[in-house]
């Protein structure tokens, strides 16, 4: 055995003897026969991985999806100036212009053709040396597995396997299961702290016809209604809607695949018909404002049957203290209805509270009943948007036609408010007539100008 490999550990045991010898002391040699532990290998390992990390990002992995996306609007674009290239009977006055747009349009499209090439080609060649470098990784922890005496690795990995099995039994016993009620703030989610996407983004079958309504998930469904999903487009003026549309799953919503109605009143607008976008689902009912009333309206989907409660005399309706932007406002949005872990809300204004937002939790009974409210200084006609998450409130507001930007929370719990947020959603179309969060995927539900998307709440 070479040298380098034998450690020599010399120990000096003082004897105690019932006589004492004087200058006598025992010298025991002890030999270690292993190898040496080789701290590079571990050390290059780390490395490695390191910049392994630092190539593969979500981040990176997301522009792939966002420069399709963008080439998804470019080509639209196109095709609708080709038509309308198409109408023109001028004598050929603005066919000159017309043709140019077309040129710049089909020069961003190239331009956005080689970017995702080049992209592509990128994570292609990347994903090559990532696999490579991580076979290398594997081998050699294996290799570095020998000098695990204790076996430490093996009962580290049975483990996680142990982990793995309770989270699979946890998943599959609350698969049916109702969202928990928890109290404001006592999500165990964390501080929100981004919103990713678009994560789908897609027309309804309608096309581009209906510009308002609004679309999600049950946040509480009933057993073996979990992965259903609901549609509503107010049809008449871009105000009234008077049937909701259910589809058995998120593909055939895209495809518009055997749909079932529930049709709440037999025309618009009459008694009972929903007015404006803002409207939820929770335990197999529809909550939404009714016609022409400052009242809460339920539509039960089972029984066809519609109760409801009114707000305070002084709540506004009817356009009174609507969401806007810029000078302009969504019609007939006085009222934004949200769900979150623990139930449905109904956030309004009302003149005394000098316009500014109110908060009132929809206790989700029949009838309806109204119980605990908050109230804010935020002013309503400041906002284009709101939603709940865990008791706390959040509003939007419109930066450009690209950019919503997230700005302000209030904490049902502890009554305190932010205006300073600074979280920013990447639009696709311009306006956000909708707007809910689904507490069982965590996942903004978005109707924007007749286009139907989610962006992904990112938790800290």
């Amino acid at each position: 055995m070479s040298q380098s490999n034998v450690f020599v550990l010399m120990i000096v045991i003082p004897l105690i003897l019932s006589q004492p010898v004087r200058g006598k002391d025992c010298v025991c040699e002890l030999q270690n026969s292993d190898s040496a532990f080789p701290e590079s290998k571990l050390a290059n390992v780390e490395i490695t991985a390191s910049q392994c990390s630092g190539n593969i990002t979500s981040e990176k992995m997301t522009e792939i999806d966002i420069l399709v996306l963008g080439l998804k609007r470019r080509i639209k674009h196109l095709e609708e100036n080709v038509s309308m290239l198409e109408k023109e009977d001028n004598s050929n006055l603005y066919a000159a212009v017309s043709l140019r747009i077309i040129e710049l349009e089909l020069a961003e499209i190239q331009d956005l053709l080689d970017k995702l090439n080049r992209t592509t080609s990128n994570y292609q060649q990347l994903s090559v040396e990532t696999a490579v470098e991580l076979l290398n990784i594997k081998d050699i922890m294996v290799d570095l597995e020998k000098f695990d005496h204790s076996q430490v690795m093996m009962k580290q990995r049975e483990n996680q396997r142990i982990k793995r099995d309770l989270e699979h039994c946890k998943d599959e016993l609350n698969a049916t299961s109702p969202p928990p009620t928890l109290s404001a703030g006592h999500c165990g989610l964390g501080h929100m702290v981004n919103v990713s996407g678009p994560k789908t983004y897609s027309l309804t079958v309608y096309g581009t016809s209906y510009s308002f309504g609004a679309w999600g998930r049950d946040a509480n469904p009933a057993p073996e209604d979990e992965k259903k999903y609901w549609l509503v487009v107010l049809s008449s003026s871009n105000v009234f809607g008077h049937f909701v549309r259910q589809y058995s799953s998120l593909s055939t919503l895209l495809l518009g695949i055997g749909p079932t109605d529930s049709y709440i009143s037999s025309s618009n607008p009459t008694t009972n018909t929903i007015q404006g976008p803002n409207m939820v689902m929770y335990g197999n009912a529809l909550y939404y404002n009714c016609y022409n009333t400052l009242s809460v309206c339920r539509f039960n989907m089972t029984t066809r049957t519609v109760s409801n409660v009114a707000l305070p005399n002084d709540a506004g309706f009817n356009n009174k203290f609507p969401f806007g932007h810029l000078g302009a406002s969504y019609s007939h949005t006085d009222m934004d209805f949200a769900t979150d872990e623990s139930g449905v809300y109904v956030i309004y204004a009302s003149t005394g509270n000098f316009g500014n937002v109110i908060i009132t939790k929809v206790e989700t009974s029949t009838p309806p009943v109204l119980g605990q409210t908050w109230y804010t200084s935020l002013h309503r006609k400041t906002v284009t948007n709101t939603f709940m998450v865990c008791g706390v409130l959040y509003a939007t507001r419109y930066i450009d036609k690209d950019i919503e930007e997230i700005f302000y929370s209030f904490d049902t719990r502890t009554n305190k408010e932010c205006y300073d947020l600074s979280i920013y959603i990447k639009k696709m179309q311009t306006n956000i007539k909708f707007l809910n969060y689904d507490p069982r995927d965590h996942l903004l539900y978005v109707y924007s100008d007749a286009y139907i998307v989610t962006h992904e709440i990112i938790f800290q």
